[in-house]
């Protein structure tokens, strides 16, 4: 069983974020991730909570702590984090398996393969989803629903798309009949920064 503790996506989120960027505040995050300014709040005061994280002190920040930064060092103007010990002890354990157990674990069984099934495949719709994962159309549409609600895809209609858009498909160009998913911004970010964890997802 993965070591979860309760976190929610965007927490996540934000623990792999810190871990790999270093000190950062929480507009800069949610500019990266596409999060709003308030969920990335949230999430940041709530690994602070847990001790995952806490406010870095002084008045300036070097790059090579806050690596997102192009200034060799800036004068703070915002409430900046760091992760604690536990906190990078837990975003290692993420980054080598433990995020897909996590995700499944929240959203359901399957979740995992599904966001890495849609980063492969661009834009897809529920049918061929069910198809690729060998599941029951309803078990796709119902992880499909919780991704979503919880910020890591998206759908849409479009009129048509082109074969870079939707990767499944080897056609030039494909007319919608039917409501086409995609991961969101923070669905990207999530499986970029998971590094390696996302090669697991066809076991």
């Amino acid at each position: 069983m993965a070591e979860c503790r309760g976190l929610g996506v965007r927490e996540l989120y934000v623990l792999l974020h810190l871990s790999r960027f270093g000190a950062d505040y929480a507009g800069s995050v949610a500019r990266v991730s596409g999060m709003s300014l308030e969920e990335a709040g949230r999430a940041l005061e709530r690994l602070e909570e847990l001790g995952l994280a806490e406010r870095r002190m002084g008045s300036a920040v070097k790059n090579t702590e806050a690596k997102l930064k192009l200034s060799h060092e800036v004068r703070k103007h915002h409430t900046y984090y760091v992760l604690t010990r536990e906190g990078r002890r837990l975003a290692r354990s993420l980054r080598h398996g433990a995020l897909e157990e996590c995700i499944d674990e929240t959203l359901g069984r399957g979740a995992w393969r599904l966001l890495v099934l849609l980063r492969r495949a661009g834009y897809e719709h529920a049918v061929v989803l069910a198809r690729l994962m060998a599941m029951r159309l309803g078990e796709v549409q119902a992880l499909l629903d919780a991704l979503e609600a919880a910020g890591l895809v998206h759908h849409s209609r479009p009129r048509t798309l082109k074969a870079r858009k939707r990767k499944a498909k080897p056609k030039r160009e494909t007319r919608c009949l039917h409501r086409y998913y995609h991961l969101t911004r923070l669905g990207e970010m999530l499986l970029r920064l998971a590094g390696g964890a996302e090669g697991r997802g066809d076991r």
